[in-house]
């Protein structure tokens, strides 16, 4: 079937053009990507020398949009269109550019578009380049089929000049919104949980734990959150290239009970650094990151900075009994160690079947690592190997998988190595991961996007319910201090 011609501009591709062989150079780079079949308009800059500039987008089965101009944005009812008429199939992108005079048509790309559809809501914190100072910190939300993006929550809501506010690990329960929660800290501290159309924020700080709860894993079905309790640390390095350092001198798992209130130990092997935990989908089995290095653990807090680059995480498993809310004992999942490496952030795929997780020469918060790509082990085959078509020389990281299984997003530090960007990625059939596709850029002067930091990409079916003054008004409640369950 020949669909009729989608037409942005009213204009047609200059007639007798010379062919060269000059690749066409945009940004983001979108050539060679697998993309979604519902994505919102990869707007994108023509990076190449000229004055003048026709792009034509053609379908595999048939459509076309033609734009005219360095900057190509995509009106989103046609390329809605486009996309759904060639879903399974591709699209090649022709430029045709005028330079001296003459029109030249640089090299043709394409890219495919999945059957598989991507969430339609894509939940992040968006922060300014500090370390110390939390001014312009937000957590964000967007529609990923239209780019409509708002603000979910901002830090400036309970500003105060002598103690600063930072909010951050917001997680949803399977997806949905219906039960989620997000930390508060300092000004107004607390973890807030809302569930169906009650919350409450709670102080999950007891003497029996390190610290109040810090990376959370909702179970997928029922009202438990794992915690690992963690005194963070970061540090700066004086001619390293990676700048910051972030470790964990001592760090525990702790399982939380939303309806009693109560906190129960999970894991706290004192000679070894438990983190990062994430459930199965089925919820029988908790997976973590753990270094086991007791010459390093019994080491103080001042000495653990000094050897950070000898501490190496292998991912652990424990099986879950719901009915006694019980972990059996520790499982090595994937060993890292041995290798002088180090495994963090485990994700499990909808199906079961994938562990993704991210794989760098030590430590524990790769963000910051140049080296850190992605990996996955196929829990059947027990094969495990790196992500390389997703991979960059710089740092990938803060990943998470799609409801459907077929796409992951990470953030990635592979454009100038200073900021962190989201990237979402296919992931066949078979187990191999394509080219990424940048997150679609509001503005491409960059002025806005290219100065700020992305992470914690989360997908949802279904956008927040609570506005920002909801979101305020809950926090601006005192905290319910958990009790600990021996």
């Amino acid at each position: 079937m020949v669909l009729p011609l989608i037409a942005f501009i009213s204009c047609v591709s200059p007639r007798d053009c010379s062919e060269i062989e000059e690749e066409a150079s945009i940004y983001p780079d979108y050539s060679g990507v697998v993309l979604p079949p519902n994505i919102s308009p990869l707007d994108f800059r023509i990076q190449n020398e000229g004055k003048k500039f026709v792009t034509t987008i053609s379908g595999e089965k048939g459509g076309q949009i033609v734009s005219k101009g360095r900057e190509v944005k995509l009106p989103l009812k046609e390329w809605k269109a486009l996309l759904k008429a060639n879903a399974g199939a591709g699209l090649t992108c022709t430029i045709n550019v005028k330079k001296d005079g003459k029109w030249f048509t640089l090299k043709s790309f394409r890219s495919d578009v999945a059957m598989e559809p991507i969430d339609e809501f894509l939940t992040y914190r968006l922060l300014a380049p500090s370390y110390e100072f939390y001014t312009a910190f937000s957590i964000r939300q967007r529609n990923l089929s239209t780019g409509k993006d708002w603000e979910v929550y901002n830090n400036r809501m309970h500003y105060n000049p002598k103690e600063q506010q930072c909010m951050n690990c917001h997680q949803f329960q399977n997806y949905h919104t219906d039960n989620w929660q997000m930390h508060v800290r300092q000004v107004l501290g607390g973890t807030l949980i809302i569930t169906g159309d009650d919350f409450k924020k709670v102080n999950l700080k007891t003497e029996s734990t390190i610290s109040a709860g810090v990376y959370p894993a909702w179970h997928p079905e029922e009202r438990l959150i794992v915690y690992s309790v963690n005194r963070t640390r970061q540090f700066f390095h004086q001619k390293n290239i990676q700048k910051l350092e972030v470790h964990d001198p001592v760090s525990d798992l702790i399982l939380y009970d939303i309806d009693s209130n109560e906190v129960s130990m999970v894991s706290a092997d004192t000679l070894a650094f438990e983190t990062f935990p994430t459930w199965s989908p089925d919820g029988k089995t908790l997976y973590y990151s753990s270094a086991r290095q007791p010459e390093i653990a019994l080491l103080p807090s001042d000495s653990i900075a000094v050897c950070f680059d000898k501490i190496h995480y292998d991912l652990m498993s424990r099986q879950f009994d719901l009915q006694t809310k019980s972990f059996g004992p520790e499982k090595l999942v994937f060993d890292a160690k041995s290798s002088e490496m180090s495994a963090m952030e485990p994700r499990v795929s909808p199906d079961g079947r994938y562990l993704l997780f991210s794989y760098g020469r030590y430590g524990t918060f790769h963000i910051w690592h140049r080296d850190s790509d992605l990996w996955v082990k196929d829990l059947q085959t027990g094969e495990s190997k790196a992500l390389e078509s997703a991979n960059s020389p710089d740092a990938d990281s803060f990943h998470n998988w799609s409801s459907n299984g077929r796409w992951i997003v990470y953030t990635s530090r592979r454009d100038d190595g200073l900021f962190s960007r989201v990237y979402f990625s296919y992931f066949d059939k078979d187990g191999n991961a394509h080219k990424p596709v940048m997150l679609p850029m509001r503005n491409l002067s960059g002025r806005y996007d290219e100065v700020y930091s992305y992470n914690v990409p989360e997908f949802t079916v279904e956008p927040i319910r609570q506005s920002v003054k909801d979101l305020s008004k809950m926090i601006s409640t005192d905290a319910v201090k958990a009790e600990f369950k021996r």
